[in-house]
């Protein structure tokens, strides 16, 4: 029941297309979404609202969220954007203002020029907002990015059938999380980019790769400040727990070796 209310929630239906025309698979545009996760978007070459030439290769070096939009959405992209972008100021709150970029990209290629881009940008008030970029491409481009990016959509009559997606890119431009739906919890964008802008990832067993871990585990989101703190309770819980299991196993080794000498001694005096 959880995944088919997953699958709903990602499809945006903006207009009644007509009988005959192809509808997208929820479940197959999940699918194609999830497997783009550790695609590499390439350097591609984007014009942003003011007719100024933008590329990827810019935005990398620092996370990247890409919101998919088309200018002409009446209904779900304008509620998408309002809400990203106020998670994306309590984001900025908690991480800092330069901690990540985020674009809007409008991939109706014959429809979101800079003109549109400009006023979709104005209205929203999304270029108020620090590291935030607007842009679309030529339809080669446009293709090619939402490829990367595992992006579905269906042309429509008066518009498009499409995921309401954003998708988190790690600094190198790699596809690192998928974001669903127009309103979706703060939680769920503010932890991957934790993950990102912490650079918490723990990949090795090691002193360091722990520490990493447990720091990662203990650094908690307080949605009264908008910021994260450590959380020393979860750490001494960790700590405490990981003690007594540490002391329960040298007990256990300590009686399985008495055991074991009290089975040779009696082993010995019978013979």
């Amino acid at each position: 029941m959880g995944l088919l209310r997953a699958l709903a929630v990602i499809l945006a239906g903006l207009a009644a297309a007509p009988a005959v025309a192809e509808k997208l698979d929820a479940e197959i545009a999940y699918e194609t979404s999830q497997a783009a996760i550790g695609n590499a978007t390439g350097d591609h070459v984007l014009t942003d609202h003011r007719g100024r030439t933008l590329t990827l290769a810019e935005l990398r070096g620092k996370p990247l969220l890409v919101s998919l939009i088309f200018t002409s959405c009446a209904t779900v992209c304008p509620i998408t954007a309002d809400h990203l972008r106020e998670s994306v100021l309590k984001a900025q709150q908690a991480l800092g203002t330069d901690a990540f970029n985020i674009l809007t990209f409008g991939f109706d290629a014959s429809g979101d020029r800079p003109a549109q881009l400009a006023g979709f940008a104005g209205t929203h008030r999304l270029v108020e907002v620090a590291n935030w970029r607007i842009a679309s491409a030529d339809p080669a481009t446009t293709e090619a990015l939402l490829t990367e990016l595992g992006f579905s959509f269906r042309a429509g009559a008066g518009g498009f059938e499409h995921v309401t997606q954003t998708s988190l890119l790690d600094a190198e431009g790699r596809v690192y999380r998928q974001i669903y739906g127009e309103a979706f919890p703060l939680p769920v964008l503010l932890e991957p980019l934790k993950e990102l802008v912490l650079g918490i990832r723990t990949t090795a067993i090691t002193a360091e790769g722990l520490w990493d871990r447990i720091s990662f585990l203990c650094t908690v989101y307080n949605p009264l400040t908008g910021a994260y703190r450590f959380d020393y309770g979860i750490f001494f819980g960790i700590f405490f727990g990981a003690l007594s299991l540490v002391l329960t196993g040298i007990v256990i080794f300590r009686l399985w070796l008495e055991r074991r000498r009290a089975l040779r001694q009696s082993g010995r005096g019978a013979t």
